[in-house]
């Protein structure tokens, strides 16, 4: 018998539309509450860090150009606190241009595990130099060297050619010497206007809670139909 080639395609991947899972979590309610969105957030990033999930602060960070053409990609939260939530990039990359246009940005953090999700929506601006360079001298070497050999986002011919640039930096600043902060680098602090917290129940009924900053700077929390 023949096979259709759509037939066979179909049978050479699992099905996503059979793909389900039933969640028992735990629910979430109004009085579980902290007081502000960053408490809570601290409550629940501890609890996905003692969970076990891969790289717990992984967040999808989604930005928009101009035209309002969104892109998006995971980067690693380095710190937060009331002011925000801070990560580094390439000043020069996609998303750095983007944000150099337009702030308005979001933040996803995806903690299936728990069938958990945290999702902000705020504005983005650039952290002080200091602070900046204060944070590169804790990555390890070759970071550092990455961070001078890649222009980010950017066409390469090859991977041969990023690979000499790398090597060539290695030369100029050997393991042990201090490599400065490169001027095209450095941290964006995320100000929340909206931290929603998502999680899981039975039926697709979940929790979904969401801290919305009010004209006076306190927080309002609202529930959100699932």
């Amino acid at each position: 018998m023949r096979v259709h080639p759509a037939d066979a395609a179909s049978a050479a991947h699992p099905d996503p539309s059979s793909m389900r899972a039933q969640y028992r979590a735990h629910g979430l309610t109004e009085e579980d509450l902290a007081g502000t969105p960053y408490e809570q957030f601290a409550r629940w990033f501890k609890e996905a860090a003692a969970s076990g999930i891969h790289e717990p602060n992984a967040m999808v960070v989604s930005t928009a150009d101009e035209d309002g053409r969104p892109s998006s990609r995971t980067v690693l939260l380095k710190a937060f606190d009331d002011r925000g939530f801070v990560f580094f990039s390439n000043y020069t990359s996609r998303k750095g241009r983007e944000l150099g246009r337009n702030p308005a940005v979001s933040l996803l953090f995806p903690w299936h595990p728990l069938a958990r999700q945290v999702i902000v929506a705020g504005t983005t601006e650039r952290i002080g130099r200091d602070e900046t360079a204060a944070y590169f001298r804790t990555r390890p070497h070759g970071s550092q060297l990455g961070a001078w050999a890649s222009e980010q986002s950017s066409v390469v011919a090859s991977r041969e050619e990023l690979e000499r640039a790398y090597a060539d930096l290695a030369a100029r600043y050997p393991e042990g010497e201090q490599v400065p902060a490169p001027p095209h680098w450095g941290g964006y602090r995320i100000t929340a206007e909206s931290v929603e917290f998502w999680q899981g129940r039975e039926n697709r009924l979940h929790d979904r809670l969401r801290y919305v900053r009010t004209p006076g700077g306190g927080w309002a929390v609202e529930r959100l139909a699932p």
